[in-house]
């Protein structure tokens, strides 16, 4: 019987990793840089690196798009970051700084921030704009991670 895997993305060197379906991913290391795949803090990406983690990552991923001169975005950042430390490894999650990455807000017709999307094997599998509390968004995610 052969042993089953899930791909993992580092989130330092956007290496795909194989991590064996039975073993918990949190303490797992990357092969390429041997650091934690998974440290429970959101991960910014540039449009690089966000199309490996939507495409070659198995598990869900959550992606706050953002920028610094939002204040709601800014104000769910703290809740943002709760949820990946709480969350992870079953969910990735992501921040995109809209300003730094124009053409990533665009691709995604993002038109009103802080915006979040969950991404399940490549596509898009909810949104929802504007700020939420810590206990709102972790419901919002386990809710359309489920199933």
């Amino acid at each position: 019987m052969s042993e089953e895997f899930q791909h993992i993305v580092c989130p330092h060197c956007a290496t795909v990793n194989r991590v064996p379906k039975n073993r918990s991913a949190k303490d797992a290391k990357c092969g390429n840089c041997h650091k934690a795949l998974f440290e429970g803090k959101p991960v910014a990406v540039s449009a690089q690196t966000f199309a490996t983690h939507i495409e070659r990552n198995d598990i869900p991923v959550g992606v706050d798009f953002w920028a610094p001169w939002c204040g709601p975005c800014r104000a769910m950042a703290p809740a943002y970051e709760r949820a990946a430390a709480k969350l992870e490894p079953m969910v990735r999650f992501l921040k995109v700084n809209t300003e730094e990455e124009p053409a990533l807000a665009a691709q995604f017709q993002i038109r009103s921030i802080p915006t979040v999307m969950l991404f399940k094997h490549g596509r898009v599998a909810a949104q929802t704009v504007g700020a939420m509390n810590g206990p709102s968004l972790e419901a919002w995610i386990l809710h359309h991670t489920a199933g």
